[in-house]
């Protein structure tokens, strides 16, 4: 440092140690370009050289592998299995070869974006199956009972067709799913004849909204429908079943042995909880109460998932380790851990097939595998590479499941909780050093702790995909967690378990009764959270750019190490703010023309529909939850402004014009001069100067979607023109009129053609 003195011939001041001063740079106190940016870079490269570390690849393959998967999804029609196979296993075999090259990763990732297209579009040629395009009334079919499904009103069914007569139609199914009145459903396993209506898969009931045609197609089911008249069993023909169908009926029969056993006990909402924590079948829950336990946030307990299985495998696990260290003998001579370990797989092996093997739970079950492999030959247990090959696993047994919200939420919470117990969770331990007292407090402070973490970091992680598929998010999920599920984890599931154990020697009843207990205080909680002010998070819908975007910032939250990390959190509020900034639609059009919501002047959706008092609940569900709209389907104020009589409905629409919907053909002339737009199932007239959407363009396009533009309607179709895929084939006469746009029709007048007598020549 420099010191004080006194040179001869200068003012006494500091000695000339320092260097001498620089002009200040322009731009104030900010440093100069060059002084700026290469420490920067050289700190990107330093955080990059990090993240590209040994170990850290893997995590990354799902991630590109389920961007394969997704680039599938989003293709206009069916790709090429062959070319697609023939370049998958060629990017392979050169990531190969450069694996000690500096660009291995890079081809890896490559690699693995080809092999998940690849195998989506495998995975679609192996379930090919024939799709109804039409409704057929009166089918005769004859078939195999595969599944049956015990719901709160009608039962419903699926059956492996074997024959199929209609008077119109010669369209060839497999499976079709049926409804029928509760409590005739026919057994697993057996072989029915039966008159059935059938109507195609269901379509998105909006653009943008959940495609089930796809979940049931992938399904191997070609139309749903209901049945007409009396189910007869018939004898089933030489060829039978088959082995898939014996172990359909085996796990059906023992489904129903459990819910039976259950009944005796508990009886409504208690023992539809129970009996779908044991065996996965939820329909049968009255919709209050499932509402609000997806209201609370708790709606994760009904679908069995990585929490259940990891309750099942680790009571299995704690007991049956327990159990042997009993005998000292074999703690000293056995790794009795291991033995547990191989008991715990098998009980988590046996959930899944009694659960259904759904999503959720084929994700849980995998995680839960590689755990206790793990545990076998003394590996860490729960790695991000346990998450990875447990997302490889479940995208390639079935890729389809990348575009389920079950999938997205379940590994998304799951990456989000990974990368907590990563970051420090493990730390929360009492020390050793403090008294017995101290330690007990600790411990129960460090329990409450990790629950509550564990459920904000899920709740968080989850919540794009809640708010995308299902417009709401929970406030107050963390709270109904804290309240609910120690219960659920100290004596509903133990319970449970110990239920299923002691069935066979018929002492279950106690522990269905104890299980009670616990289901008791969860609806109760349920309830109470539910009824709290403000617990339903209504959330607009929005288009999958920011659910995309908030997926990549959450993958960086949690798979990043360094202050690289936080770029994810950057990502996540861009795809806030832009979910946030879609504009809602001002007409909806359901995709069989009979209902029409036209945003009036107050903002909100209003109803104008072909049959009065034929309201469609669901279909007006998801348009008022996809709008935040918190009336229900039979609200009075749906109708309110719209005038409508025998012709038809007429409404004025917030973006300008009339929007009329026309029942009969006599409505036409007087729409076709005042109205904007007209939806009709009829022709209309050629000299209509008011834009149309009529029966054939709804056949085509489906549910629609329009905003008012400069030059007319914005069109935006559920099937936009041009797509066509197997759970959506195109229509054969797909027209050029099917534009985004929708102006209004340009119609020729005629003209008088008599000249002026001014004009005439003379020799005229």
């Amino acid at each position: 440092m420099a010191e004080q003195g006194d040179i001869s011939g200068r003012k006494r001041g500091y000695a000339g140690t320092w260097p001498p001063r620089a002009a200040a740079p322009i731009g104030g106190l900010l440093p100069s370009r060059p002084a700026f940016w290469p420490p920067l870079i050289e700190i990107l490269r330093v955080w990059a050289r990090a993240e590209a570390g040994a170990g850290r690849l893997l995590p990354w393959v799902p991630v590109a592998f389920g961007t394969g998967i997704a680039f599938y999804f989003a293709a206009d029609h069916e790709p090429v299995l062959s070319v697609a196979a023939v370049v998958a296993i060629a990017l392979c075999a050169v990531a190969v070869l450069l694996r000690r090259q500096k660009f291995f990763p890079i081809a890896v990732m490559i690699a693995a974006v080809a092999a998940g297209f690849a195998i989506a579009t495998w995975k679609t040629a192996r379930v090919a199956h024939g799709v109804l395009a039409r409704p057929m009334f009166s089918v005769s079919l004859t078939g195999f009972v595969e599944t049956r499904d015990i719901r709160e009103r009608t039962d419903r069914f699926v059956l492996r067709v074997v024959t199929m007569e209609s008077a119109r139609g010669t369209t060839r199914l497999e499976r079709v799913r049926l409804s029928v009145k509760k409590g005739t459903a026919p057994a697993v396993g057996s072989f029915v004849e039966l008159k059935a209506r059938l109507l195609p898969p269901l379509t998105p009931v909006r653009p943008g909204s959940y495609d089930f045609s796809r979940d049931m197609f992938f399904a191997g089911i070609g139309a749903s429908g209901f049945v007409m008249g009396a189910i007869k069993t018939a004898e089933a023909p030489a060829t039978g079943g088959g082995l898939r169908l014996r172990y359909s009926a085996l796990m059906q029969g023992l489904r129903d042995t459990i819910d039976a056993r259950i009944g005796t006990t508990l009886e409504g909402d208690k023992r539809a909880i129970a009996t779908a924590l044991l065996t996965g079948r939820r329909d049968a829950i009255s919709p209050p109460v499932n509402d609000a336990m997806f209201i609370s946030g708790l709606g994760h307990v009904l679908s069995i998932s990585g929490y259940h299985m990891a309750v099942v495998a680790g009571v299995v696990f704690f007991a049956v380790r327990s159990l042997l260290a009993l005998f000292p003998a074999l703690t000293v001579g056995y790794a009795i851990k291991k033995w547990s370990a191989v008991a715990a797989l098998a009980a988590a092996a046996f959930y899944l097939l009694l659960s259904g093997a759904e999503v959720a739970t084929q994700r849980s079950f995998f995680m839960t595998a590689v755990v206790l492999i793990a545990v076998m030959v003394d590996r860490r247990a729960i790695t991000f590479r346990t998450l990875a090959v447990a997302a490889l696993i479940v995208l390639t047994v079935a890729p389809e499941a990348l575009v389920h919200p079950s999938f997205q939420m379940s590994f998304a919470a799951t990456l989000g909780l990974v990368a907590l117990v990563q970051i420090g969770m493990p730390r929360l331990f009492a020390a050793p050093d403090n008294t017995a007292t101290a330690r007990a407090a600790l411990w129960g402070g460090r329990e409450l702790t990790m629950l509550l973490l564990a459920s904000l970091v899920a709740g968080l992680a989850t919540m794009p995909y809640a708010a995308f598929h299902f417009h709401r998010v929970t406030p107050y999920g963390v709270l109904a967690n804290l309240a609910a599920m120690p219960v659920v984890s100290a004596v509903v599931m133990p319970a449970g378990l110990l239920g299923l154990v002691a069935m066979p020697f018929g002492f279950d009843r106690l522990f269905w009764a104890i299980m009670g207990v616990g289901i008791d205080w969860m609806i109760a909680v349920t309830q109470w959270v539910a009824a709290l002010p403000g617990a339903v998070g209504r959330v607009p819908a929005f288009g999958i750019g920011p659910l995309i975007a908030a997926s990549l910032g959450l993958i960086l939250l949690g798979l990043l190490r360094t202050p690289l990390r936080w770029s994810g959190a950057a990502l996540v509020l861009m795809g806030a703010l832009w979910a946030a900034s879609v504009p809602q639609p001002d007409i909806l059009i359901s995709a069989d023309g009979r209902h029409v919501g036209v945003r009036g002047q107050d903002g909100r959706l209003h109803l104008m529909h072909a049959v009065k008092g034929s309201r469609d609940a669901f279909l007006l569900k998801e348009w008022l939850a996809a709008d935040a709209d918190a009336r229900t389907a039979a609200d009075a104020t749906l109708t309110a402004g719209v005038s409508c009589d025998d012709l038809g409905c007429v409404m004025q629409s917030a973006a300008g014009g009339l929007v009329a919907q026309a029942h009969k053909p006599e409505a036409l002339s007087d729409d076709c001069e005042r109205a904007a737009l007209i939806v009709t199932l009829r022709q209309a007239p050629a000299s209509c100067a008011a834009s149309v959407i009529d029966a054939d363009r709804l056949r085509r396009q489906g549910a629609m979607a329009l905003r008012r533009g400069r030059e007319g309607f914005v069109v935006e179709a559920a099937k936009p023109r041009g797509i066509d895929r197997p759970w959506s084939p195109a229509i054969a006469d797909e027209s050029e009129a099917d534009a985004t746009v929708l102006a209004p029709r340009v119609v020729p007048r005629a003209v008088d053609a008599t000249p002026a007598e001014a004009d005439l020549q003379a020799e005229e």
